[in-house]
């Protein structure tokens, strides 16, 4: 005769089996474990939603789950955008692109900016920053081997590069061995622990810093009338009230680190997001808007 179990007794302990492990097969056979990484968020969020998990918490696992799953190509700053010196710069030039970008290293470039010959570190030069030194500056005697990485590199990947190698800055390369760009440990570990602010970033309660000519960081929250005081603007706030609500409406969705849009002489780049709201953006400003703030 065939014999069936008994549903009401099969899942019991077995004789021996500690109990610790039949609570665990009953956990699963009543709730299930999550299939894929959806399903995990998803118990996360539920998670937190009843606070056994607070929202920096879930922000920062979010955040690690995401890394696995972002290249390089996905943070790198383009190659355009890229704050390089020259190899046959002069040390006055050198220092002023450094006191104006407030970098830490710098890509050394031949004739073209895709040709990237090695990493200049920002300290190096201090020694020659002093009336009682005599030494002549010679770029190359400073020049430190550059990181190479395709842009396929996957991010949890090259994070452990970085954490083996030391090094804190990876030249992105093309498919023909030309920079598209650079990418940071700090790019990558705000993936997971959000925008690192450090002392050149906002001051307290400011929400519009300027970076550089042309180029600002905004934080989402401010509100299209004091971005458009700012800039001599006429953004429409017809719909939304902050620049992260206006940026959204123009993409038709929640966007993730990296996106960008053009909204007339503005082109947002989203620097901080997480599965809620954005929280901080790159405004790249075309001339034109640039020369009207200035006379503003």
């Amino acid at each position: 005769m065939n014999q069936t179990a008994d549903p009401m007794t099969s899942d019991r302990p077995r004789s021996g089996e500690p109990l610790k492990d039949w609570r665990k097969r009953l956990c699963q056979l009543l709730g299930g474990e999550p299939r894929d990484k959806n399903q995990l968020l998803d118990i996360l969020r539920d998670a937190e939603r009843r606070a056994l998990l607070d929202r920096d918490g879930l922000s920062m696992i979010e955040g690690v789950l995401q890394v696995a799953d972002l290249r390089a190509e996905d943070i790198m700053i383009p190659r355009a955008e890229m704050v390089t010196v020259r190899r046959d710069s002069s040390l006055e030039e050198i220092l002023a692109i450094a006191v104006e970008s407030s970098h830490s290293r710098f890509p050394v470039t031949g004739e073209d900016k895709g040709e990237v010959l090695g990493i200049l570190l920002a300290k190096d030069l201090l020694a020659y920053c002093t009336k009682s030194n005599t030494r002549p500056f010679n770029i190359r005697d400073h020049l430190r081997s550059a990181i190479f990485v395709p842009e396929s590199k996957r991010l949890n990947v090259l994070l452990k590069e970085f954490r083996g190698s030391r090094n804190h800055m990876a030249i992105v390369v093309d498919e023909y061995g030309a920079a598209a760009g650079l990418a940071t440990i700090e790019d990558v570990l705000e993936q997971i622990v959000g925008e690192i602010e450090d002392e050149h970033d906002f001051d307290e309660g400011a929400f519009i810093f300027k970076r550089g000519p042309g180029e600002y960081t905004v934080k989402a929250r401010t509100s299209i009338e004091d971005f458009n005081e700012y800039f001599a603007s006429t953004l429409s706030g017809e719909d939304v009230d902050t620049i992260g609500g206006l940026v959204v409406h123009a993409l038709g969705k929640l966007p993730v680190r990296g996106e960008r849009v053009q909204i007339d002489g503005f082109r947002f780049t989203v620097l901080r997001a997480d599965s809620r709201r954005v929280h901080l953006l790159s405004v790249r400003v075309s001339p034109a808007v640039e020369s009207a703030r200035a006379v503003s």
